[in-house]
């Protein structure tokens, strides 16, 4: 990609509010938002996003300001969000370097819990408005009709070809997840591999802090738990490995979950596998979440007494 294919808003926002205008496109990366990393004329170089403005980035980016503050390893935000037109717009610092950590076994859960253990400790000290509505993967909680939350361009696809098992088993989930009443907390809720870099056995970075949600925190861990290994495409992790994940969260936290939180943590780390074994089938992808939501349904949904 070069400067002549960028947004041609995005040179004079710079220049506005980087006082610096881009001269080299580092990279640049298309899902829920556009991400560009580019070089700035005096040197720097800055990651830009722009994603449909939902409400949620003023919270989301205010949030990753206090925890880069707070010394969490996060990119530092340089701008507040500004919108332009239909977008949030705001840039932060690069935080380039580290490798993704892979596999999804017991040890692996326990280095990464201890990162969403941390996480969620400092989170517990930032004060924003909460960043609804939760990301369309973890929106569980949405108050649309029907199983799903309203999404267009999933909603106007064959639903047929969605398992039934893949729905039955989000139902459950469902049901058993909307009969809480466990405060919420501020949390991550992509919290998957692709999103952290680690160096030299360390956590490094942090990223994707668009994906902020505000859910009781044995959701949130449980999601965790059960994403914690994903890359492309996202799967879900082994019941072992997401036993490990929670027992290593509690310990690092120094509080037990009560027996409904545990139940909510195992229907909480069903969800987004839930998800992307529906987004799979609507799209004839193979059917890896598919495979591993028929797989473990059975037992995670036990375990939450769903």
């Amino acid at each position: 990609m070069t400067l002549d294919d960028l947004p041609g808003w995005l040179v004079g926002w710079c220049v506005d509010h980087l006082a610096d205008e881009p001269v080299g496109v580092l990279f640049e990366r298309r899902s829920l938002s556009a991400v560009f990393g580019l070089r700035l004329a005096g040197g720097r170089d800055v990651v830009l996003k722009a994603r449909e403005d939902d409400g949620r980035a003023v919270s989301c980016v205010a949030a990753q300001g206090q925890l880069a503050e707070r010394g969490f390893p996060c990119p530092r935000p340089l701008t507040p969000v500004v919108g332009v037109g239909a977008l949030a717009v705001h840039a932060e610092e690069s935080r380039a370097g580290g490798a993704p950590l892979r596999g999804d076994s017991p040890d692996v859960a326990v280095r990464y819990a201890a990162v969403f253990a941390w996480l969620m400790a400092e989170l517990a000290e930032v004060t924003v408005a909460p960043p609804l509505p939760n990301p369309r993967w973890a929106r569980w909680d949405h108050t649309d009709p029907g199983l799903w939350p309203a999404i267009d361009f999933l909603d106007e696809r064959d639903q047929s070809t969605v398992p039934a098992y893949v729905a039955q088993t989000s139902a459950r989930v469902r049901e058993r997840m909307l009969a809480t009443d466990l405060p919420c907390v501020l949390g991550h809720a992509d919290f998957e591999a692709q999103n952290l870099r680690w160096h030299d056995g360390d956590i490094w970075a942090v990223h994707d802090w668009d994906s902020l949600a505000w859910q009781p925190e044995a959701a949130l861990v449980g999601a965790a738990s059960g994403a914690f290994a994903s890359a492309s495409p996202p799967s879900l992790a082994p019941i072992e490995s997401s036993s490990a994940f929670l027992a290593a969260y509690q310990d690092l936290r120094g509080r037990r979950f009560t027996v409904e939180e545990q139940e909510i943590a195992w229907a909480a780390s069903l969800w987004p596998a839930a998800h992307n074994a529906r987004w799979e089938a609507l799209h004839g992808d193979a059917p890896v979440s598919c495979e591993a939501v028929r797989a473990q349904a059975t037992e995670r949904l036990r375990r939450a007494n769903a």
